[in-house]
């Protein structure tokens, strides 16, 4: 499954940084969304990140954000609108911050 940003509705003005192989999208100066080669990394609270943990196999906990974050296996198990909900949602959360 390939995820594209430009698909997410509500996320604007940010930039997209090469970092080694990975991308990761800035708000200013902090990430909201990482990238990776199978697996994309967005910011959530540490309640949505339990849940979609326990419920997920293809869910963990974040490498880039730790506690603050969830890794997402692109493997299909989460919908592809759920995963733009959850990039949209941290877009909103490192927006804010």
């Amino acid at each position: 499954m390939v995820f594209d940003i430009h698909e997410v509705e509500g996320v604007s003005d940010f930039v997209e940084k090469k970092q080694g192989e990975d991308i990761l999208y800035m708000v200013g100066e902090r990430a909201f969304l990482v990238v990776h080669k199978n697996t994309i990394e967005v910011r959530t609270d540490e309640k949505l990140r339990g849940v979609l943990c326990e419920k997920y196999e293809s869910v963990m906990e974040s490498r880039y954000f730790g506690k603050g974050g969830i890794e997402i296996v692109m493997s299909g198990q989460l919908a592809l609108s759920e995963v733009r909900d959850l990039v949209r949602l941290s877009y909103n959360l490192t927006k804010v911050e």
